[in-house]
């Protein structure tokens, strides 16, 4: 179990939302020394409460603008198949995200293309593989909120 109190949650929350965060600029906003905040910054990341540090990249930057959440149903659900579609899903860097969940798909798939004719093109990859019995794929059409953060104006 986990021992952290509400200056190591408003620690992981302005993380989350500005990983760049100096510990001089955490010690500001949370009220404690930038040495304690060092501390607590160290210790979140030895409990793998913090995962690490990204750049959030505009879809523009590397030309993949269009999104898409893709549900796909497996053939079947025997351990072989199950293992194959998740070494595809890990070697497919078109797929940014990947959940396997309860309902009518087996997996939702968060997916980056630049244009419409990729997003086929990998559609096409994920039938040939021959584990998927049904996909069904949205067109993301606005970015509202990623990873907790708002991204329109």
């Amino acid at each position: 179990m986990f021992n952290i109190d509400e200056y190591d949650v408003k620690i992981l929350t302005l993380l989350q939302e500005n990983g760049r965060l100096t510990n001089q600029e955490l010690s500001d906003l949370v009220g404690l020394s930038p040495s304690q905040c060092s501390r607590r910054r160290i210790s979140l990341e030895q409990q793998q409460l913090i995962l690490g540090y990204h750049a959030r990249l505009s879809p523009k930057a590397l030309k993949q603008e269009m999104q898409a959440m893709v549900e796909v149903k497996l053939i079947n659900h025997e351990n072989e198949n199950a293992q194959d579609f998740h070494q595809f899903v890990v070697n497919e860097p078109s797929i940014i995200d990947a959940y396997k969940t309860t309902g009518d798909a087996d997996y939702s798939l968060k997916v980056v293309v630049s244009d419409l004719d990729s997003l086929n093109a990998l559609l096409s990859r994920i039938f040939q593989t021959k584990l998927i019995s049904h996909i069904k794929t949205s067109i993301v059409l606005e970015r509202i909120k990623e990873s907790g953060i708002k991204t329109v104006g």
